[in-house]
């Protein structure tokens, strides 16, 4: 069996973090637990976790709990974990604060053991991942900052059109299978699509593609 997924979770719910544990598949393993912001960076540097799963409003943190996710964050570094916010919070502020901080994705807590379980597994490999409403967030705020408008047309002229369909709703953080249901392709189609725009787009992952199109404002 492939090595286990390591995970830390962060929550001021006890009960979430119990019912959170539970619902994770075979291939994630908590190795520690946390309820504020200075125990969380304690067991962070003390158990060094592939994956933090990290409430963003939690207490102990500078000011206000609002600010908790981040404190984590940035007092965890410098660590080689990565952090995937998971919060009952959809506001724009919070997804874009914590992104900004350094966390590699952002879900809801209405997201199931399994979808969790997958986010944990894309992140390991070096994709961002969002809940699909949520994705809008990020790619508004670093496509402001950037102040870059949409002159990627040669780059686009690489694309067929279902290749530019496939990377708009990828680059927003739909899940493959969400791909496929909304184009009405099967996931294996779906799977060559990204391949290709990978490829000629010269990306290495999903999470580089999300960066692309935001920085063009593409989306």
């Amino acid at each position: 069996m492939a090595d286990r997924i390591r995970v830390v979770i962060v929550d001021d719910h006890s009960i979430f973090r119990s019912g959170l544990r539970a619902d994770l598949d075979e291939s994630v393993d908590v190795v520690g637990e946390a309820d504020d912001v200075p125990s969380a960076i304690a067991v962070i540097r003390e158990t060094a976790p592939d994956i933090v799963l990290l409430d963003v409003h939690l207490p102990g943190g500078a000011g206000d709990d609002a600010s908790g996710g981040e404190a984590v964050i940035r007092g965890s570094a410098p660590t080689a974990s990565r952090f995937l916010a998971l919060s009952v919070s959809d506001a724009a502020a919070d997804v874009v604060r914590v992104i900004r901080a350094g966390a590699r994705g952002y879900i809801t807590k209405g997201s199931s053991g399994g979808e969790v379980s997958r986010a944990v597994h894309a992140v390991v490999g070096g994709d961002a991942v969002f809940s699909p409403r949520l994705a809008g967030f990020v790619l508004d705020a670093f496509g402001a900052v950037s102040g870059e408008t949409a002159t990627a047309s040669d780059e686009l002229d690489r694309l067929s059109a279902r290749e530019q369909e496939v990377m708009r709703l990828i680059a927003r953080g739909y899940a493959y299978k969400e791909v496929a249901a909304e184009l009405f392709i099967s996931i294996k189609t779906v799977e060559t699509h990204v391949s290709a725009v990978l490829r000629k787009l010269q990306l290495s992952s999903r999470h580089e593609l999300t960066m692309w199109a935001s920085e063009r404002r593409l989306l």
